[in-house]
């Protein structure tokens, strides 16, 4: 035989259920006479075939066809009433619900101005109230079948989740301006969301974004990208990438080869670490070689002997030939280089 109600409350001793059924299946049976008791922050909605039929708010309520009138065409009239009414009714937790988390379950694959293709997440958190309980039924409820409370956070975080990932794709550039952004996503997120929470009864509250972090391969590249900057030559940044790889597997062998004995191992770390001291001195020294040729030209050679002296040196080092004061050609006027025998402009030989 089915339960009829007589009275039909809900407490919900986790403040936490946005909407809870009774019966929890099936439709119940209530009659005219029966007591509603609402409480603070409740409003109760009879659902029936697929509608609303009318909502109470905080209160004890008698139900009766004056303020649920569409209960005449579901009641047997020669019964005065007496007869049970299947219905349905959903408890709405008035309150705000605050932080509800967001966050994107697959990372977002966007364009980048800097580094061409990055994958990103996003997380945050937000807070809603049922505005329209009746609404928020008849749309949540009704249409979507939804009553349970995980099902329903599910739902409106996939809304906010399709907005945050259409605002990325409008307003992204690079992925180093957006800390700066964070503010302007939850905005234009916000503003994107209200109308579709409105449709359903329900009011967005607050929007956060909290985070925008790259995937792990994403954070790698950044990485690598900032290691290029920093030793600023492509070549030399390769020959360090190369020597520290063959230094990290010298050493790996040399603590493997450390187990076969505490002598052999002491020599080899001794020779690793030299090698791998080596490897990247040879490896830096490929981002100075450019630097070599000037070096080199900041000498002066003996015009007697031929040895390079330092720039600026007066005298030889070698042979003590005078290296500063020019030659002027008797015959066109034109200032050699000092020892000179003949004119660099007319080939007059100079005395």
């Amino acid at each position: 035989m089915a339960r009829i109600f007589d009275v039909i409350e809900y407490l919900d001793p986790s403040a936490r259920e946005m909407v809870h059924r009774i019966p929890e299946s099936g439709s119940g049976d209530f009659r005219l006479g029966s007591q509603l008791i609402v409480r603070e922050s409740q409003s109760a909605v009879f659902f029936r075939d697929g509608k609303a039929l009318d909502t109470f708010g905080p209160g004890r309520h008698t139900i009766s066809t004056a303020n649920i009138p569409l209960l005449i065409r579901l009641i047997s009239i020669p019964f005065s009433g007496e007869t049970p009414f299947k219905a349905e009714v959903y408890f709405v937790n008035m309150k705000e619900f605050l932080d509800l988390k967001w966050g994107t379950p697959e990372p977002i694959p966007l364009r980048d101005k800097e580094l061409g293709l990055v994958r990103l997440r996003a997380f945050g958190t937000y807070s809603m109230q049922v505005a329209d309980p009746q609404l928020f039924v008849n749309k949540v409820v009704g249409a979507q079948a939804l009553y349970d409370t995980t099902q329903i956070a599910n739902f409106l975080r996939s809304m906010i989740i399709s907005k945050m990932i259409d605002l990325m794709g409008e307003t992204t550039t690079s992925l180093f301006d957006m800390p700066r952004m964070y503010e302007e996503f939850a905005a234009g997120v916000k503003a994107k969301t209200q109308d579709d929470f409105a449709n359903l009864g329900i009011t967005l509250k607050t929007l956060y974004v909290s985070s925008i972090s790259p995937t792990e391969e994403t954070s790698k590249a950044i990485d690598e990208r900032a290691a290029i900057g920093a030793i600023g030559n492509m070549k030399a940044y390769i020959q360090f990438k190369a020597a520290r790889a063959m230094g990290d597997a010298a050493t790996a062998g040399g603590e493997a080869g450390a187990l076969t004995g505490a002598g052999v191992g002491l020599g080899a770390g001794v020779g690793i670490g030299a090698a791998r001291a080596g490897a990247i001195t040879e490896a830096m020294k490929g981002g100075t070689e450019q630097a070599a040729p000037a070096a080199a030209a900041a000498t002066v050679a003996c015009p007697k002997c031929g040895t390079a002296n330092p720039a600026g040196a007066k005298f030889c080092n070698n042979c003590g030939t005078k290296l500063t004061g020019t030659v002027i050609c008797p015959n066109c006027g034109h200032q050699n280089a000092p020892g000179s025998k003949f004119c660099n402009n007319c080939g007059t030989k100079l005395e």
